[in-house]
């Protein structure tokens, strides 16, 4: 019964790495979408109704909210090929801070979860501390 709980799991891995890769290309399709979409400042429009003031205040909202997604997209990325990594390594499953394995309930709902409950708990606690 031990053996085929180890299947389970062994199962389970592939398919949260399958996941894993299908997120990560994900990730690399919209970040390349972004920056392909980007309009460099220099392509004004030409003859614009609005005033030259309200329209770079709008170019500026704009390269803002792009900057931001770019960074949640890229932070994303960093966290989805770290866990990616940490299969290579054979320490998927486990936690970066205590080393002890990750509830798979945990990895089920989160599977780029690096921390186990226990120190992602400590970790948000350190975090409003500050």
């Amino acid at each position: 019964m031990g053996e085929r709980r180890g299947e389970e799991v062994s199962t389970d891995f592939t398919f949260l790495r399958s996941s894993l890769e299908s997120e990560q290309k994900r990730f690399l399709e919209e970040l390349e979408q972004l920056k392909s979409s980007a309009h460099p400042l220099d392509e004004r429009r030409e003859g614009s109704p609005f005033g030259k003031r309200e329209e770079e205040a709008t170019e500026s909202f704009e390269l803002e909210k792009r900057l931001a997604l770019e960074k949640q997209l890229i932070d994303r990325l960093a966290e989805v090929e770290h866990t990616l990594h940490k299969f290579e390594d054979e320490t998927y499953g486990l936690c970066d801070n205590c080393g002890k394995p990750i509830d798979p309930d945990r990895l089920d709902a989160l599977p780029e979860a690096n921390l186990c409950l226990s120190c992602k708990t400590l970790q948000a606690k350190n975090a409003k501390g500050k």
